[in-house]
C-alpha cells in the first residue's frame, strides 16, 4: 500500500490484509467523510489506532463505538501488548472519548445525538506505572488509575453543574418531570495506589459510584500507604468485582493485618492476597503473637474464594499450620520467599489439602543446604501432578542438592516455570538439569545462576555507590563459553519453545490468574 510505513507487529495483524487495510484507514483524521463503517469493522479499525498510536483516530471511534461493551485487552489480543506497546497517550484518547461521549449526555439528556451504545469499558490488564515517567508527548508523569479517577471526579463535579443549573431552570415550575439521566459507564480496571494518587482515587470513588461513570475494580494494589489509607479505599471499592488485593512495602505487622483483613470479608470473589514485606515476625513465640496468629487464621478463615496468598518476607518460623488452618478451600499458589520456614513447616505443607492443589509455588530465600533438602523433596512429591511453577532463588543449593531433588523434578511433569537463580551451581549441574529436564513437555522457562566456576578466584568487591552490596568477580569467557554450551544443548535438542536464561528479570513471571 503506497505510503505505508510498516511496522513489527504480531502474527495476525501484520499478515492480515483486513488489518493493513485498516491501518491505511486509520492514518488520515479525520477518518474520511464516507459512510459509518459496519459494526463488525469497528474491532478491527481499534486495533489498527492502537497499535499504530493514532489517539485522535481512536477518540473519534470511541465516540461511535457500537457495541455495549469495549474490552481493550480482548481486542488487542495479547497482554504483551499493553506492557510493550508505547499506548499511553491512545489509553488516555480512549478515556477522553468517555469522558466526552457522558458530557454530551448529560447536556442533551434523552436526545440521542450519538450512536455510541458503550455501557462498560474495560482496561483490566493494563500494566499502571507507579515510577511516575512522562511518556513521549505528553507534558507530566502519567498513570492509568489517576487518569481514570481524574474522569470520574470530571464527569461527576459535570453531572452536579448540570443538575444544578437545571434545578434553577424548572424552579417554580409545578409538574415539570425531572430530565432523564443517562445510564453511563462502568470502567473495570486494575488500580495502583501510593500516597500521590491516594486522594484522587479516593474522591473519585466516593464521588462516582452513583455517578455516570463509575470505577469498578477487580485488582487492588496498594504501595506504601497508611493504615487508615488503605481501609478507606477497601470500604469504597465495589465488593462484586474484587478478584486480589495486593499491599506491599507497608510494615502491616499482625496488628494492622488484624485491622484490615475484617474488611476483605466483603469481597465474595477475592482469590488472591498479597501480603509480602507485612513484617510479620512470630519466630519467638508469645502470648501475643499466639493470639494474632490466632486472629489471622481465622481472618482468612472468612475468605471463602481464596487461592492465592503471598506472604512473603514474613518470618513464620514454625506457625504456617496455625496460620493456614481455617481456610475453607485449598491453595493453588502459595508464596512463602524468605519466610524463615522450619522443617515442620514443609511437613506440614506436604501433608496438608493444599499440596494436591498447589500451581504456583516459591520457597526463595531458604537455606536448603542441609535439613530442609528433604522436607522440601516431599512436599515435590505431593505436588508434582499439579505444579507449574517453582521458584527456589536463592536457596543456598550446591551441586549436590541440586541432584538430589532432580529425580522429583522429573516428575513434575507439568512445571512450566523453574527458577533457580542465586544458586551455587556448576556448569556440569546446569548441563545435567538441562538434559533430565528437557523432556519435560510443558516446561517453558528456566531462570538460571550465574554458574559457580564463571567466577574469578579474587575476593568480593563493593558495588559502586553501595555501602552494603558487593558482587564477585566474572570470568566473562568462561560465562561466554558456559552459555554458548547451553543454548548448543537446547538446539540439539530441538526444544526451540524452551528458554534457559541467567537474567532474573524482564521475562515477568506466571501470573496466578494466567495459569
Amino acid at each position: 500500500i503506497p505510503g505505508l510505513v510498516l511496522r513489527q507487529f504480531p502474527p495476525g495483524y501484520s499478515d492480515s490484509l483486513l488489518f493493513l487495510c485498516a491501518r491505511r484507514i486509520v492514518a488520515r483524521h479525520p477518518l474520511p467523510a464516507l459512510p459509518a463503517p459496519p459494526a463488525h469493522l469497528y474491532p478491527v479499525l481499534f486495533q489498527a489506532a492502537f497499535l499504530d498510536g493514532r489517539p485522535l483516530v481512536l477518540r473519534e471511534l470511541v465516540s461511535a463505538w457500537p457495541f455495549p461493551v469495549l474490552h481493550l485487552q480482548r481486542l488487542l489480543g495479547r497482554q504483551e501488548l499493553l506492557r510493550d506497546h508505547p499506548c499511553k497517550l491512545c489509553l488516555q484518547a480512549v478515556i477522553l472519548a468517555v469522558v466526552a461521549q457522558l458530557r454530551r449526555q448529560l447536556e442533551e439528556p434523552g436526545r440521542r445525538s450519538s450512536s455510541c451504545r458503550l455501557r462498560v469499558l474495560d482496561v483490566t490488564g493494563v500494566p499502571d506505572d507507579p515510577s511516575g515517567r512522562t511518556p513521549d508527548g505528553m507534558n507530566a508523569p502519567w498513570s492509568g488509575t489517576v487518569a481514570l479517577a481524574k474522569a470520574c471526579v470530571e464527569v461527576s463535579k459535570h453531572q452536579r453543574e448540570f443538575q444544578r443549573r437545571g434545578s434553577k431552570r424548572h424552579k417554580g415550575r409545578s409538574g415539570t418531570a425531572a430530565a432523564p439521566q443517562p445510564p453511563g459507564v462502568d470502567v473495570h480496571a486494575d488500580l495502583f495506589v501510593n500516597g500521590t494518587s491516594y486522594g484522587i482515587l479516593r474522591d473519585a470513588l466516593q464521588s462516582g459510584a452513583a455517578g455516570p461513570l463509575r470505577l469498578k475494580c477487580r485488582e487492588f494494589q496498594a504501595e506504601k500507604l497508611s493504615l487508615a489509607g488503605i481501609v478507606s479505599l477497601l470500604e469504597t471499592l465495589d465488593p462484586s468485582c474484587v478478584r486480589r488485593v495486593d499491599l506491599r512495602f507497608r510494615n502491616l505487622g499482625l496488628t494492622g493485618l488484624s485491622v484490615i483483613l475484617p474488611h476483605l470479608s466483603r469481597f465474595p470473589q477475592l482469590r488472591s492476597l498479597k501480603l509480602q514485606y507485612s513484617n510479620v515476625d512470630v519466630r519467638r513465640p508469645t502470648p501475643e503473637s499466639a493470639i494474632g496468629i490466632r486472629c489471622l487464621a481465622g481472618q482468612l478463615g472468612m475468605l471463602p474464594s481464596l487461592r492465592e496468598l503471598n506472604l512473603g518476607s514474613s518470618r513464620l518460623s514454625g506457625n504456617l499450620r496455625q496460620i493456614l488452618c481455617d481456610l475453607r478451600a485449598p491453595l493453588e499458589s502459595l508464596e512463602l520467599s524468605f519466610c524463615s520456614l522450619l522443617p515442620a513447616d514443609l511437613a506440614f505443607l506436604s501433608q496438608s489439602s493444599h499440596a494436591a492443589s498447589l500451581k504456583r509455588l516459591d520457597l526463595s530465600g531458604h537455606d536448603f543446604s542441609q535439613g530442609l533438602l528433604e522436607p522440601l523433596r516431599l512436599l515435590l512429591e505431593e505436588t508434582s501432578a499439579s505444579l507449574l511453577h517453582l521458584d527456589l532463588m536463592e536457596c543456598r543449593m550446591a551441586d549436590a542438592q541440586l541432584a538430589a531433588l532432580l529425580p522429583t523434578l522429573r516428575r513434575c511433569r507439568r512445571l512450566r516455570f523453574l527458577g533457580l537463580y542465586g544458586n551455587s551451581l556448576s556448569t556440569a549441574a546446569l548441563k545435567d538439569l538441562l538434559r533430565q529436564t528437557v523432556e519435560l513437555p510443558d516446561l517453558r522457562l528456566v531462570v538460571y545462576p550465574f554458574p559457580a566456576d564463571c567466577y574469578k578466584p579474587e575476593p568480593p568487591r563493593r558495588v559502586p555507590g553501595s555501602r552494603r552490596i558487593y558482587e564477585e568477580p566474572m570470568d566473562g569467557e568462561r560465562l561466554a563459553a558456559s552459555t554458548a554450551e547451553i543454548h548448543q544443548m537446547l538446539a540439539d535438542s530441538g526444544r526451540t519453545d524452551l528458554v534457559w536464561t541467567y537474567n532474573p528479570y524482564g521475562h515477568g513471571t506466571m501470573d496466578y490468574f494466567s495459569l
